[in-house]
């Protein structure tokens, strides 16, 4: 006689899933310590690059997919929510308010480059959008919230992040030189690298290596940039439904379709967690440890992204998409100190 489990009341599939879960997260927390080890490259990264290499080196056998796919998707929801309670929506607009000009303007660059340059060098729209917005906003991050709603391959999301992370890291050595050469106040270089620097330790690091004014200012303006991606979520997640309504149509479907059906929820849900967090409901005490977890579950997520990516696809999607990142990073680059230029804030 069958006696169901704890884990069968929760969910059917809850067994079938924890081969590939209890992987993603052992390989997570490695990755979490290495992170911690060296910050500079951080512990997504890490994550990611351990997923890629058990998946091409072991190849794990298929009880453990519906896991990774979970952690790729799910987890990955989660983890977006957790990090709302760590980021005061009121907070970060009032301090940073002075970036938003010059924010707004890298970010337009970043999608008209992430455009041109991508139906030029014939990058697919997906992996387009994916560093097109990972450069806009804030790296990794942002290509993890946006996955949920275009539903890229797993090695699209793989290839994208790697491509992000290899810019930051070229920033992080480059960006302090330059701005000593060009003799930028302190101001000027926390506003450069907090816009044209992607993922949050590399804008910190390369912000603090300037200045420690610098790196305040920069660390203040890559959270004001960073709560952009709600809105261009919610604008992704529009143009995603009104695609798969024409597709319907097209298709002769008599089903009814809704925006409910393909809405991110999760960025409704973030945008609680925000709120939670700037009416002071959240204790100072248990913050720390909030933000411990929703850098975990971050760190799961994408190490099942690289527990699903294929090298040999990624491989064969040639040097167009590195291309494509190194156009669309130099023109924000240059988009910033334009900007700054013009209103005389270097």
């Amino acid at each position: 006689m069958h006696t169901s489990s704890v884990t069968d009341l929760i969910h059917p599939d809850a067994h079938s899933r924890a081969a590939g879960l209890l992987l993603a997260s052992a390989l997570g927390a490695i990755a979490l310590l290495l992170g911690r080890w060296e910050p500079l490259i951080g512990g997504p990264v890490f994550g990611i690059v351990l997923g890629i290499a058990v998946r091409n080196l072991f190849a794990p056998d298929a009880r453990f997919t519906p896991g990774i796919q979970f952690g790729g998707k799910q987890v990955l929801q989660w983890s977006i929510i957790a990090l709302g309670f760590g980021l005061s929506l009121g907070q970060v607009a009032r301090t940073g308010v002075q970036s938003l000009a010059v924010t707004a303007v890298t970010m337009s660059t970043a999608f008209l480059a992430a455009w041109l340059l991508g139906r030029w060098l014939g990058v697919h729209d997906k992996l387009k959008i994916l560093i097109g917005v990972g450069t806009a906003i804030c790296g990794g991050s942002a290509i993890a919230a946006i996955t949920p709603i275009i539903r890229p391959d797993d090695h699209d999301t793989a290839f994208a992040i790697s491509t992000i992370f290899l810019f930051n890291l070229v920033a992080v050595l480059l960006f302090p030189l330059l701005g000593h050469l060009m003799h930028m106040s302190d101001l000027g270089f926390g506003l450069w690298a907090g816009t044209a620097i992607n993922d949050t330790s590399s804008v910190v690091a390369a912000g603090y290596t300037y200045s420690h004014t610098a790196g305040d200012y920069a660390t203040i303006v890559k959270l004001t940039r960073a709560t952009l991606i709600i809105p261009v979520s919610l604008v992704l997640a529009l143009l995603v439904a009104a695609r798969e309504k024409r597709r319907h149509k097209l298709a002769g479907s008599t089903g009814q379709f809704s925006l409910a059906s393909i809405f991110p929820w999760f960025i409704l849900w973030f945008l609680v967690a925000s709120a939670i967090r700037s009416v002071g409901l959240v204790p100072l005490a248990i913050q720390p440890a909030i933000h411990d977890v929703a850098e975990f579950l971050i760190i799961v997520a994408l190490t099942a992204i690289g527990l699903s990516a294929n090298l040999r696809r990624m491989a064969s999607t040639g040097m167009r998409p590195i291309l494509l990142g190194l156009g669309v990073w130099i023109a924000v680059a240059v988009s910033s100190l334009l900007v700054q230029l013009v209103i005389g804030q270097l």
